[in-house]
């Protein structure tokens, strides 16, 4: 399965105050100023402290509008989005289900904060290799955001990404290509060329290259890719483990070694410290950096690797 080679990246719809969702609010100034938190948290990779900041912002909203509030559903979404980057997936669906159960009652059938809810519950079932039931939630909210907002709309992009995306680790790279190209050139016009989300496009058409052995059309987007996270979100956040990974495969896949393993030890690190030891994304590193070593025939190093990338992966089924 390649999600044990390399790491796709994802965006999510992270739903917070300053969003215009086009319905009054009434959870209160404490749900706005805690959702605010959740979501700086969020953006700053300290996913175990906007979980707990996360459930006030639920508890209040809840006790503020009830159970069927649109704030509520914001809420249960955030809360799903980090169970999910902590590979709490089960968690995940429950909520996600939830948020989307409270949208499709209280907002029209193209509304895009419908189509958020979709996408992030279609990224959680492509991650866990659900296909049949990803797919037509990715086309359902690709179609909604761009009869809503426009063609040219980051969210747009997003949906592209995503579905190119789902398209790419099925092998469907002929479909993947034109999506993700689209998506780039999205971004990059509404954002600018050193967004974060810009370098997300950029590492997922890498993959694309990758996958198909272009490895020298992949490298300098790998590379752009690993510049722009580290200069946006700080040399220590997730996504700069997952372009430090991805690089490191890539070097592997071509026999360069010595270049790789520096890098597959700083994405372990990376990630070890920003998410915990058990976090699925350990199991990846985890996993890219035995077979590195498998490669080069130092058995007695890569055996302890693989069993402990067995015994996280043990743990969150």
């Amino acid at each position: 399965m390649k999600k044990f080679l390399t790491i796709a990246a994802m965006i999510f719809f992270f739903l917070f105050p300053a969003t215009d969702t086009g319905f009054a609010r009434g959870a209160g100034s404490e749900w706005d100023i805690l959702t605010k938190e959740v979501e700086a948290l969020y953006r700053a990779g300290k996913y175990d402290r906007a979980v707990v900041v996360a459930k006030k912002a639920l508890e209040a909203a809840e006790k503020n509008v009830g159970p069927d509030h649109p704030d509520v559903a914001e809420s249960l979404n955030n809360l799903a989005l980090l169970y999910h980057h902590q590979g709490q997936n089960a968690r995940a669906e429950i909520l996600y289900k939830r948020a989307l159960s409270i949208k499709e009652q209280a907002l029209d059938p193209d509304h895009p904060g419908l189509a958020a809810g979709l996408h992030n519950l279609a990224v959680l079932y492509a991650y866990q290799g659900r296909y049949p039931r990803a797919g037509p939630l990715y086309k359902r909210a690709l179609s909604i955001y761009e009869k809503a907002l426009g063609p040219d709309h980051p969210d747009v992009a997003t949906g592209l990404n995503s579905l190119a995306e789902f398209y790419r680790v099925q092998g469907h790279y002929a479909r993947a290509g034109p999506l993700q190209k689209r998506a780039l050139s999205i971004y990059e016009q509404a954002l600018g060329p050193d967004h974060p989300d810009v370098a997300t496009s950029l590492n997922n058409q890498a993959l694309l290259y990758s996958d198909q052995g272009q490895y020298v059309q992949a490298e300098p987007l790998f590379k752009r890719a690993l510049s722009i996270m580290e200069k946006a979100l700080g040399p220590d956040h997730p996504k700069v483990a997952l372009a430090l990974n991805n690089l490191a495969i890539l070097y592997r896949k071509q026999g360069h070694y010595a270049q790789a393993e520096p890098l597959f030890k700083k994405a372990l690190w990376i990630t070890e410290k920003a998410l915990g030891p058990n976090h699925p994304d350990m199991a990846l590193c985890l996993k890219s950096l035995a077979t590195l070593y498998r490669n080069m025939k130092r058995y007695p190093e890569a055996v302890p690797l693989e069993r402990r990338a067995a015994r996280i992966r043990a743990i969150q089924r």
